[in-house]
């Protein structure tokens, strides 16, 4: 997992080839954007525009991705994510191949990290990260979220 400002973003230009185009996008992002998905290189590299009401964090999933590295960056507005080591956490729902995640039993998860995520910054979490994102501080919140979805292999 990685947590930082989208103004450092160019130190993790490194980490996959895809992740230039994807913090390019991001620079570039307009919050009036609507909701949807925008491919940048077909399937390989797409952007899922998410604006939402947070939720308390009994409400919201824990869940890992084996395909597709996600970049969420918030565009407006604060959540707090949650994070978890994926290895070791008991399946609640069994991985969809097709919709590339897999949810966890939340009594399972140990260990457990958050990060207050404000406007402008983004986390990276790659397969071994389970995170329960949406989460709300305190009261429910409306943001904006851009879901960076970068195929790994």
């Amino acid at each position: 997992m990685i947590f930082d400002s989208l103004n450092n973003s160019a130190a993790y230009a490194a980490v996959h080839p895809l992740f230039p185009a994807a913090f390019e996008y991001l620079s570039k992002f307009d919050a009036a954007t609507p909701d949807g998905k925008y491919e940048l290189d077909g399937t390989r590299l797409y952007a899922a525009v998410q604006g939402y009401d947070t939720a308390p964090k009994a409400n919201k999933k824990w869940e890992a991705h084996r395909v597709y590295a996600d970049i969420q960056f918030i565009a407006a507005g604060t959540e707090q994510i949650f994070w978890a080591p994926a290895p070791g956490l008991q399946t609640s729902v069994p991985y969809n191949e097709a919709k590339d995640v897999e949810f966890y039993a939340p009594d399972s998860v140990r260990d457990e990290s958050s990060l207050i995520v404000p406007a402008g910054f983004f986390a990276v979490f790659l397969p071994q990260d389970a995170h329960q994102p949406g989460c709300a501080i305190g009261s429910a919140a409306a943001i904006t979220k851009v879901v960076m979805k970068v195929q790994l292999s």
